[in-house]
């Protein structure tokens, strides 16, 4: 079967995915919610919203009608918030076949049930082959064809390796991973050392303490993985500490941005409204701290950035209790003899 790709999502990220297929000359259809929004970017080829300097390439199908979009496709991005995937998976629900490849780019996990993004499609459709396509990959630098490179997870090789041949060209460079469960937490968790490094940007703080909130976050990070059935290996890798670098050190980065503003004296509500954007890192950081606290392991910036957006707890004396902790060795035990393989 000819391979047509659906993307469900006109933000940043589905929109660059949807330009990059274009030009690997894959048949392509963008879903965007909003009538009006769908009618604009036809007209002007434009996603002003979002990526206002990328055109939109003539080829790339646009309509606001969910059935036109994913008919006949092979391929159905999830390119949607993680708060929003539940709704869609709902809504896509009779009108797809299990014959269809399932491609996760959103990056969290769900507040309500602190389910990871491969669990909740699982719930709806069971018997569809999924991906998660995650890495150090603002949508910015990748509709401007900067290279790039991402990670393709997947239980069945066969499949990483089909969505790494349909995204592939010579500036998006896609790697395979097996480990779906390590490469969806890496994506999503590192939101959250993110906004701590914002926080720690916006407070003045230096280069010190971001090389020791990113050290100690990419350890906090394994160390969940690891309890949840991760390889421990996947965090060394682009979905893990490749990730962490670039949204912990780029302005493209909601996350980062947001926390600089929390550092500043914003509230968490200003912070949000001035973004202006979903910032994944903010319920991820409810989910992480509560599905941590139920199966009992010890995230203490992950606690530390919990309070400061849900607590209101001053952002100083947060520092000031990860720093006045009790003194330990540094390289505790967290990996297992365990490797997930094909």
């Amino acid at each position: 079967m000819k391979t047509k790709v659906a993307v469900l999502g006109g933000g940043s990220w589905g929109t660059a995915l949807s330009v990059l297929l274009s030009k690997n000359g894959i048949d392509t259809g963008i879903w965007v919610r909003s009538e009006q929004q769908s009618e604009t970017m036809i007209k002007k080829r434009l996603n002003s919203k979002y990526l206002s300097d990328i055109i939109l390439p003539d080829t790339l199908r646009i309509n606001s009608d969910l059935s036109r979009i994913i008919d006949d496709s092979s391929i159905i991005v999830l390119a949607v918030p993680t708060h929003s995937v539940r709704e869609l998976l709902q809504d896509l629900q009779g009108k797809i076949t299990s014959e269809q490849i399932i491609v996760n780019v959103a990056k969290g996990i769900e507040n309500s049930s602190k389910k990871r993004i491969s669990e909740i499609v699982y719930e709806y459709f069971p018997d569809n082959r999924f991906v998660a396509l995650s890495g150090p990959s603002h949508a910015e630098e990748v509709a401007l064809d900067i290279p790039t490179t991402v990670v393709s997870a997947s239980t069945n090789k066969e499949v990483a390796e089909h969505i790494q041949d349909v995204f592939s060209c010579s500036t998006f460079r896609v790697y395979t991973n097996p480990d779906v469960i390590g490469v969806e937490l890496g994506g999503a968790l590192k939101n959250i050392i993110a906004l701590g490094a914002g926080i720690s940007d916006g407070l003045g703080y230096g280069d010190n303490t971001k090389a020791a909130l990113m050290t100690r976050g990419i350890y906090e990070m394994s160390k969940l993985g690891v309890a949840l059935g991760a390889d421990p290996d996947t965090f060394s890798g682009l979905s893990g500490i490749g990730d962490l670098i670039v949204t912990c050190t780029s302005m493209h980065s909601r996350n980062r941005r947001a926390g600089i503003l929390i550092g500043k004296g914003y509230s968490l509500n200003e912070a949000i409204e001035e973004i202006g954007m979903v910032v994944e890192g903010i319920k991820t950081t409810r989910s992480t701290f509560e599905l941590a606290g139920d199966i009992g392991v010890e995230m203490p910036i992950t606690k530390e950035i919990y309070n400061v957006l849900y607590k209101e707890a001053d952002v100083r004396e947060s520092v000031g209790k990860l720093m006045g902790r009790s003194r330990k060795h540094e390289m505790e035990i967290v990996a297992t003899n365990k490797k997930t393989s094909w």
